[in-house]
């Protein structure tokens, strides 16, 4: 029990202090837009240097560090690039949170609304929701910014809800509670470094590349054969394919990790696919539906 509550604590901890950072940066990109218009428009208002509250202060501190919180926060220095390049990199990497947060909540609506999973690869979600938790175990050992991950750990878990629905609706009991066990057991195995060491963690983050890729293969050509998306979200297809894009700035700019760029790069390529396939079939949903409602 004591463990629950620590987690629960932990959770409630990381949330408020992300909110925190968020509204740090949302303030600092402020300061700067001020601090443009005064530079190009020489509009005359007056921007001190400003002893921020606390409650800004110490989470923009641990966002950009000392140097460039002085450089952008108190000196307005807009000619700092590598800390404007840091500052955008924050702001994306935070709205990618927050979106992965969201992102697939729209498609498990979706099947709940439907009561169907008509038209999703159950393949794809098994290996993109393996691939997932691999990328968050690697990430999480590496000591790299919550910032530059933080959304793996949100649609690990939307994944595996969307998961284990398919089963449901195709009453495959069986297989569901299978698929649970071996996630607490995939869970427990990756989280120990005397099973999984940093060394063999990394292998498995390259062999996740692939896996992840391979993961949006049957969907594409479900796509394909059914012509047709079924139920599947456009809101999540066309927020992964622009969070993929930002991640590969965000990961050159805070992670100096080739493995993880690979990943984003070549899950671009794919995201893109199956943008093209979700406006490709657009007007053929919409007609399916139409069929649906007269039925």
């Amino acid at each position: 029990m004591w463990k629950l509550k620590s987690l629960v604590l932990i959770c409630h901890v990381t949330l408020l202090n992300s909110v925190a950072q968020l509204c740090s940066v949302i303030y600092i990109y402020r300061l700067l837009l001020l601090s443009c218009l005064r530079s190009f428009f020489q509009i005359r208002f007056r921007i001190e240097k400003m002893d921020l509250p606390d409650i800004i202060k110490y989470p923009a501190i641990q966002v950009l560090g000392n140097n460039c919180y002085t450089s952008l926060v108190e000196q307005l220095n807009l000619s700092d690039v590598d800390c404007l390049k840091l500052l955008l990199s924050k702001g994306l990497s935070m709205g990618i949170v927050l979106g992965g947060a969201l992102a697939k909540l729209p498609q498990i609506i979706k099947i709940l609304s439907a009561h169907s999973a008509r038209g999703l690869s159950l393949e794809s979600y098994v290996l993109e929701t393996f691939a997932m938790g691999i990328s968050f175990s690697y990430n999480l050992r590496q000591g790299n910014p919550f910032s530059t991950y933080g959304e793996v750990a949100f649609l690990t878990l939307q994944n595996i809800i969307i998961l284990l629905l398919i089963l449901n609706y195709a009453n495959r009991t069986r297989d569901l509670f299978a698929s649970i066990l071996v996630m607490i057991i995939s869970t427990y195995t990756l989280g120990q470094p005397w099973i999984i060491n940093d060394s063999n963690l990394a292998y498995l983050q390259a062999l996740s590349i692939p896996i992840s890729l391979l993961s949006k293969i049957p969907q594409i050509i479900a796509n394909y054969q059914n012509g047709s998306t079924g139920q599947l979200s456009a809101f999540a297809i066309f927020g992964f394919t622009l969070g993929s894009v930002a991640r590969i700035f965000t990961t050159l700019t805070e992670v100096d990790d080739l493995i993880i760029l690979s990943g984003f790069i070549l899950a671009s390529i794919f995201n893109f696919v199956l943008s093209a396939q979700m406006i490709m079939y657009w007007n053929v949903d919409s007609k399916t539906k139409i069929i649906e409602k007269k039925d």
